[in-house]
């Protein structure tokens, strides 16, 4: 029973486990305890058009706004596709040690990427009385959605018209 308990294979399996509820909890705890406070005054909200429109001179045909609104959907039903196959995948290949399998080659690399910590500077504003933590909201998404057919918007008979 000892020997089972300290094998290599054993300590790698416990690892695992411990890495992937460490995971869950953060994935559950952290990212809430975040944004506690904010998600009961933030209601979501229509923003605004971004500076950059077409002029009424530079407005496209319609057929081509048209054309491009379905290639746009399109490639976004094809990459959420894309990332539930990664994802999938991931469950996998992301537990194998390093190495060698078949003719793919499984390795990892260290991210330079450097987030903030939000709990540490919330501490730092805390401590120094400097109040809440200043927040800006993030870029608004771009919807695109098929419209009825028959029952246009009035942006699209806007656009039509023009």
């Amino acid at each position: 029973m000892l020997q089972l308990l300290t094998s290599p294979r054993t300590a790698r399996t416990l690892r695992g486990l411990a890495g992937t509820l460490a995971d869950a909890v953060r994935s559950v705890i952290a990212p809430a305890a975040l944004v506690a406070d904010q998600a009961a005054t933030v209601e979501p909200v229509e923003a605004p058009d971004p500076a950059d429109l077409y002029t009424e001179a530079d407005m496209p045909p319609v057929a081509d706004i048209e054309a491009a609104a379905a290639k746009y959907a399109a490639a976004a039903d094809q990459a959420r596709a894309a990332d539930r196959v990664k994802r999938a995948a991931k469950k996998t290949i992301g537990r194998v040690p390093a190495g060698l399998y078949g003719g793919w080659l499984i390795s990892r690399k260290a991210s330079s990427r450097m987030t903030v910590d939000l709990e540490a500077v919330r501490a730092t504003y805390a401590r120094l009385g400097l109040g809440e933590l200043p927040m800006k909201s993030s870029a608004p998404s771009l919807v695109v959605t098929r419209a009825e057919l028959g029952a246009p918007a009035d942006d699209t008979a806007v656009l039509a018209a023009a």
